[in-house]
């Protein structure tokens, strides 16, 4: 997975890349009242726009990629300055609140991940290969705490083809998430000229006796 992922980047290959915020991020984000100082993890984050959305309603952001291509495209859309430094493994650039750590996102220790809030997933778990999801929604709950909020916007492939993005159907969501978070949906789209059809939820992780 790794070595496809970084061919895409080096290629060109990122349809799944947006010119602007995700609707559903600007549409929902501000219901689940996340207070505007909480840091919010986005795992396999690429370059996206969700990360400057989500820092100028007031949030640090920590964004995971393990492209070094997708971060420098990030930093190089602002003529504002870079600060750089390693942290147990991980190659960081921070600009302004962004964060982005350069790396594999299953290598993020809880420790490392202590002050995180809350979370944004619209292009990781759909990125993932099914025998990876699984490793992927544990690793996740590790890394929130209690009570903490995230937004997931997943995909279907309604005439069943193939990945990557893949399609993750509704009932793996629930199958994936649901004995370490609250799991809810928001909304299931129409199938677009790709035949994929995108649904939003959101993930509240449960407590301990939940």
């Amino acid at each position: 997975m790794n070595t496809s992922w970084r061919a895409r980047w080096q290629e060109g290959r990122i349809g799944f890349h947006l010119q602007h915020p995700h609707p559903a991020l600007t549409r929902y984000w501000p219901e689940l009242n996340v207070a505007p100082d909480t840091k919010v993890l986005v795992p396999l984050c690429g370059k996206s726009l969700d990360m400057r959305w989500l820092a100028d309603v007031g949030h640090p952001v920590l964004g995971i990629e393990l492209a070094p291509e997708a971060i420098d495209q990030f930093l190089a859309e602002r003529e504002v300055a870079v600060a750089r430094y390693t942290q147990a493994g991980f190659e960081v650039s921070r600009q302004g609140s962004v964060e982005l750590w350069c790396g594999d996102f299953f290598h993020l220790h809880i420790q490392q991940a202590a002050e995180i809030g809350a979370f944004y997933d619209r292009a990781s778990l759909i990125a993932l290969p099914p025998a990876t999801r699984e490793r992927y929604a544990f690793h996740l709950a590790q890394l929130v705490p209690p009570a903490a909020k995230g937004l997931l916007v997943s995909l279907e492939h309604v005439d069943n083809g193939a990945g990557p993005p893949y399609s993750v159907p509704a009932i793996e969501i629930e199958r994936l998430f649901a004995a370490n978070f609250q799991v809810t949906l928001l909304e299931r789209g129409e199938p677009d000229e790709r035949g994929c059809r995108e649904s939003v939820w959101t993930l509240e992780r449960r407590g301990p006796r939940q």
